[in-house]
């Protein structure tokens, strides 16, 4: 393998709008695979969810209470 200038020399700098295009551009892949992820986790458990309450047998709701009495004094 021969030696190049590439190999014997560090890099070039990036300038800081490369540095932060390629930053955004990261934390953007990132945000989304984050989405993604979520998106599908929610519709997973919507899924259950659902299945769940079709088998479970409707519940009455609770009778409502008599509200308290005011005591008068005295």
């Amino acid at each position: 393998m021969t030696s190049t200038k590439k190999d014997l020399f560090k890099p070039e700098r990036l300038s800081a709008a490369d540095k932060a295009a390629a930053t955004d551009h990261t934390a953007r892949g990132i945000v989304a695979a984050e989405k993604l992820a979520r998106e599908k986790k929610t519709e997973k458990l919507k899924a259950q969810r659902l299945l769940q309450e079709a088998d479970a047998e409707p519940v009455a709701p609770a009778p409502k209470r008599q509200p308290a009495r005011k005591r008068t004094s005295a």
